[in-house]
């Protein structure tokens, strides 16, 4: 007995020993390595999805040579350590192909850059404020603050829409008035409306035109600009302040209305 202690158990028992040690000074090492990485000089400049990014690959990487470490120390051969994780690895990729997309996915992302951490985005029924661009997904702040997870492959395969690209938007606001209207009249009423409001860009000039002739209704239609941070406060400003106006100078906006008529002597 004491033969095969000192043969077998004592020896692996201390290579079971090593690889534990190993394991947890590895991890520890990953993750302190990954943090004062993404605090140094290095990475302050680059992009933050970059930064994640790299932060990410570092990381992992640390931790598969560490599990390696530890599996060789406790005497499986190299051979065999290759072989099964060549096994392993088709066997992942098979399973994982759509983990592999959302890698590839956040890569494009990355390289692209069609959004940036902190943009708001429109990509299919996603909206909301980018919060963080990771290898597999993408998590994105709503406006009624709900935070949602999204694949990359889903992002990377849509038509994204990014609102925070540019300074200036413009906002669209289609009205209707009566056809005994006059034209003039509602064009400087609404010019007017446009320029008292202080968050409504000078340039480029605001712009009031006649669209559509409806079927009972005159369509007109006012463009204005404004910075993209305060594109929703004007457009729900602008809605309330031309209702008001219309009322003022006595513009009417045509409504669906039913007329009866009833008829005394049918009754009688």
């Amino acid at each position: 007995m004491i033969e095969f202690l000192n043969t077998y158990i004592v020896p692996f028992g201390f290579k079971l020993v090593l690889a534990i040690v190993i394991l947890i000074v590895g991890f520890a090492l990953a993750k302190g390595l990954s943090k004062a990485l993404g605090k140094s000089n290095a990475l302050s400049k680059a992009d933050p999805n970059a930064q994640n990014l790299i932060v990410n690959l570092v990381k992992t990487a640390i931790r598969v040579l560490t599990i390696l470490t530890a599996v060789m120390v406790l005497g499986v051969p190299q051979s065999s350590v290759i072989a099964v994780l060549g096994s392993c690895g088709l066997a992942i990729g098979l399973a994982l192909q759509g983990g592999l997309s959302n890698i590839a996915a956040g890569l494009v992302i990355m390289i692209c850059k069609p959004f940036h951490v902190g943009d708001f985005i429109i990509s299919g029924d996603i909206s909301g404020v980018v919060q963080e661009i990771g290898l597999f997904y993408t998590k994105i702040l709503t406006a009624d603050n709900l935070l949602q997870t999204v694949p990359n492959s889903t992002l990377s395969g849509a038509t994204t829409t990014n609102l925070s690209a540019e300074e200036i938007r413009r906002v669209d606001f289609d009205l209707n008035v009566n056809y005994n209207t006059d034209i003039e009249l509602a064009r400087k009423v609404l010019l007017a409306v446009a320029q008292s409001n202080d968050l409504v860009l000078k340039d480029p000039e605001s712009q009031v035109f006649i669209h559509q002739h409806g079927t009972s209704a005159l369509g007109v239609k006012l463009r204005i600009w404004v910075k993209s941070s305060d594109y929703w406060t004007v457009y729900f400003d602008m809605w309330e302040d031309v209702k008001k106006a219309f009322d003022k100078f006595g513009i009417q906006i045509p409504y669906q209305h039913i007329n009866v008529i009833v008829d005394k002597n049918e009754e009688e």
